[in-house]
């Protein structure tokens, strides 16, 4: 008989242990998950249009981003630094998967690639933003940038990834 209420007590102490063992490990888990998704550094009340080149994707399994550099108001050239590189930015947005059932991938977006995306920029300055929720991208025709202080999505031929139109601007 004591046999039976030891091994009992045995068996739900191990079952509270599991219980609290598994609330420790999904407090683990949520805890950095909820912290990746914050917006915090990016200035939520700023929207920029841009349009630049593609110079590389990065698919990664969180947030997509595509590398590029801004092109000048001409739409002739990038813009460049004073040691005449290209300023480089970066766009983040959804995850590789969802990214690439909307057609944004490593091979859609090529190196060359000529877009334009809404973003929310860094709040710090940085050359950096995350593209502006439920907004669409476009794509240029290959070699078609758009004619000077114009985006992809006045270009004839131009390929609209998601849905509606660009952005309007707003903010500093």
């Amino acid at each position: 008989m004591q046999s039976r209420m030891q091994s009992k007590a045995i068996r739900g102490a191990a079952a509270a242990t599991f219980a609290a063992a598994a609330v420790v490990a999904t407090a683990l888990v949520v805890s950095p998950a909820r912290a990746h998704h914050s917006f915090a550094p990016y200035n939520m009340e700023t929207v920029k249009v841009v349009t630049g080149v593609v110079t590389r994707v990065n698919p990664d399994a969180n947030h997509l981003q595509i590398f590029f550099a801004i092109m000048n108001d001409e739409r002739k050239n990038v813009l460049r630094d004073k040691d005449n590189k290209p300023i480089l930015w970066a766009v983040e947005m959804g995850g590789s998967a969802q990214s690439a059932a909307e057609g944004v991938s490593v091979n859609a977006f090529p190196a060359g690639t000529i877009f334009s995306v809404g973003l929310h920029p860094l709040r710090n300055g940085g050359p950096a933003g995350a593209r502006v929720q439920g907004s669409p991208m476009f794509k240029c025709p290959e070699k078609k940038p758009p004619a000077p202080g114009k985006h992809c999505d006045s270009v004839e031929g131009s390929t609209l990834i998601g849905r509606g139109t660009l952005p309007e601007p707003k903010g500093s």
